[in-house]
């Protein structure tokens, strides 16, 4: 039989306001994909040779509480001097501890999770995103 797990709106709206306070006043790190290793398996493996282009802070409440399970951040401080030249392919969140890896997903100049009009970092650039967006998926 096929899998028909579904949440609700207010079940989603939770999910999403739980991972906004593992991020509140937290990181988001873009990385490069160096060696073709690329974004990690799962949130919980390691950074290998992956290249740190950009580290930018997520605000001190990172979102309002989310409406129907999308979360909306409120405003993330841009990183006014990139730390490395490369391409950014990868996002990596992690809670105000800069250790504890909370949420990883694409970069891109479309259809990805964080869009940015270049993926071209270049070192001591300001690196910015003007909006950022989290949708639980209800099934």
């Amino acid at each position: 039989m096929a899998d028909t797990t579904r949440i609700s709106n207010a079940t989603a709206s939770a999910e999403a306001d739980a991972l906004a306070r593992l991020l509140d006043n937290g990181y988001l790190r873009i990385y490069d994909s160096t060696g073709g290793t690329g974004q990690p398996a799962t949130v919980d493996t390691a950074i290998g040779s992956q290249v740190l282009l950009a580290e930018l802070r997520i605000n001190a409440t990172s979102a309002p509480a989310a409406s129907n399970g999308v979360l909306t951040f409120n405003a993330i401080t841009a990183d006014s001097s990139a730390n490395a030249t490369g391409t950014a392919t990868w996002f990596r969140a992690l809670k105000s501890d800069g250790t504890s890896a909370i949420w990883d997903g694409s970069v891109g100049t479309a259809s990805s999770t964080i869009n940015l009009n270049t993926t071209s970092i270049v070192s001591g650039a300001t690196v910015s995103i003007t909006s950022l967006t989290y949708t639980v998926a209800k099934g």
